[in-house]
Formats: structure tokens, sequence, C-alpha cells
């Protein structure tokens, strides 16, 4: 099928930036993600399950309460938006087939929960605690802990009692997860028995709840795309605090002898993408949030006249090495962090 064309397709970025969203009037239907989404569909009716969450474009991942459908961002329905998103973002989020079945599962597990509305049942209050439980607007995972299944980046299974389920739905619901080998001997292996016990019990039953009802459907969405990303990175936005002059003089040198060496400054912004990447594939924190502690340390090491002495890509992984360890301590230590509910 040719993909539809659109007025605002050959827009510069910037002039695309003033469009609103509901200007925009992408739809699910003849993209990829419509075979997204029949694959979903096929998972689900290979495992028995009669709901089929049904979809709609709109600004970000979300399932709403009490509505067992799947809304998905805008981006993921043209190239020309995603090429949108990853400059204003730096990442793509459900931008590969991969990730998008891994988002549609987990979105899935909040269609089912909403459609036969099991967190009534005592048995899932037991296991993942009372769906009613305040969203924090913060958490602090425990990447250690065997008590939950860990599918999306953040250890998201530990946020709250819904994300836990849906968390545990998506591993379950993916073909050939072997779950019952991958989480032997682990406390969450009695979670994703229940859901296996449970799911048996509803299949071919139908839904409580019906409804088709689109939740902030693109067409209403008045914002313009200037002000969308504003508001986005602004969420990820923070000052870095200035703690990292000790280590990166360990690292770089502030000696007079090695002026004529490269400015660690320039080491860092040359290599900036490649470590960006790298830092968020192995913490899982947002690259924007990345992107700002890059910046921050480019400035102290221009600050400070720090120079790039010895082999460059031993300097580079060692950086990369403490950014991770930064990273970890901010997302793990005594600081707390924001987080998106999906």
């Amino acid at each position: 099928m040719p993909r539809r064309k659109f007025a605002w397709e050959k827009l510069s970025d910037d002039e695309l930036l003033e469009q609103r969203l509901s200007s925009l009037r992408v739809t699910v239907e003849g993209t990829w993600l419509e075979d997204c989404v029949g694959t979903l569909h096929e998972e689900l009716e290979e495992r028995g399950i009669r709901l089929r969450p049904h979809t709609w474009i709109s600004s970000e991942w979300f399932s709403p309460g009490d509505v067992p459908g799947i809304a998905i961002p805008f981006y993921l329905a043209h190239p020309r938006l995603m090429k949108l998103e990853k400059r204003m973002m730096f990442d793509v989020e459900g931008g590969t087939w991969r990730e998008c079945m891994a988002i549609l599962r987990h979105e899935a597990g909040h269609a089912i929960q909403h459609g036969y509305q099991l967190q009534r049942r005592r048995r899932w209050q037991q296991l993942f605690g009372p769906s009613s439980k305040h969203y924090p607007r913060y958490y602090r995972p425990n990447p250690a802990s065997r008590r939950y299944v860990q599918h999306l980046r953040l250890w998201y299974a530990q946020s709250h009692p819904d994300e836990d389920f849906a968390e545990t739905f998506a591993v379950w619901l993916r073909p050939r997860s072997n779950w019952r080998t991958r989480y032997a001997g682990w406390p969450a292996l009695k979670k994703l028995e229940y859901v296996d016990e449970l799911m048996g019990e509803i299949a071919g039953k139908r839904p409580l709840i019906t409804t088709r009802e689109r939740v902030d459907p693109l067409s209403k969405l008045s914002q313009t795309l200037d002000d969308h990303y504003k508001k986005k990175q602004a969420f990820y936005a923070f000052t870095p605090p200035k703690t990292y002059d000790r280590d990166l003089s360990r690292l770089f040198s502030a000696d007079p002898r090695h002026y004529r060496s490269k400015p660690a400054s320039s080491l860092i912004r040359r290599h900036r993408a490649q470590i960006r990447q790298l830092v968020a594939r192995w913490t899982g924190e947002n690259q924007l949030t990345l992107d700002a502690v890059l910046d921050d340390m480019i400035s102290r090491c221009r600050e400070l006249d720090l120079r790039a002495v010895g082999p460059e890509q031993k300097l580079v992984l060692d950086f990369t090495v403490l950014v991770t360890a930064k990273t970890m301590h901010a997302l793990f230590g005594p600081s707390r962090r924001k987080w998106i509910a999906l």
C-alpha cells in the first residue's frame, strides 16, 4: 500500500514545529504500526484472549484507565516525524519493530487489566499491590531485585502495581520468552504463574468493559509541535550539580606542561553522541538528560582548562565509565529522579 502524502512532509524542521498536532492527520492504518498492532492481536488470539485493544494516535504512549485501548505517539506514524523526534529528543521511543512490540505488549497488559477489571481480584492485589495506590512522581528501583520481571527500561515494574502487572503480562505474552526458565527461582515467577493461570481463566470470555473511547486523539490536540517538544524537553531538563571537578581532574590534566595537548572539552564534544548512546543503552537513562550532563562536563573541562593526555581511545572509554557511574548514582543513590508513566 503506497504511503499517504502530506503537505508538511517537505517543510523544514522549524516550519514543521509551527504545525499543530491536529493538523498532522496521521493514522495507525496504512503504516507499519498497523502491522505491529496486527501482530499483537495475533499473539492475544493464540492465547485465547478475546479482547483486542483498539488503537489511536495521540501525543504519547498510554492506556487510559477503564479504557481497553492503546494510544500511540504521532511520531511513529511517519518517517518525517520520527526524524524530527530524533532531533528533538535524541531518541525515538518505540521506533523499531522490537521496541514497538515490547511497548505494545506492555500497554496491552494495561488494556487487559482495564477490560476485565483484574485489579479487583484479591489475589491480584496480594501479588501486585493495590491499583489505587498513588502514582509516584519519583521512584527508586532496585536493579538487583528478583521480585519483579525486567522488560522495559529503568526496572519499570517497580514503579507502581499497575506497571508491575503490565510488565509481567508483557513477559508472559512475548513469544518464546521462556519465562519459566528465565525466572526460575525468582519470587517474580509467582506473578508470572498467576498471570498464566488468570489468562487461562478469562480465555474466550467477553471483557466487562468494551468501550472504544479514544482519549486525547490527535485530532483534538491543538498545541503546536514546538509547544509539545518544549514541554517534553522541560520534563527531562535539570541543572546538573557541580560535583564533577575532582573526577574530571583525575581523568584529564590541568598541568601547564600539557598545554599543547588537545583540550578535554574538544575530545568529549567529538565523541558526545557515541558516549550518550552507550550510557543510555546500559543505564536506561534518557538521552536528553545525559546530554545536559555532558554539556555541564564540557563546560567544566573548559573552565578548568583540562587537557586530554594519553591514548584517545582509552580516555573516551574511561570517560564513558565515569558518566555511567555518575548516572547510576543519580538513578539509584540518595537523589530522586523523574519518570514518565507509560
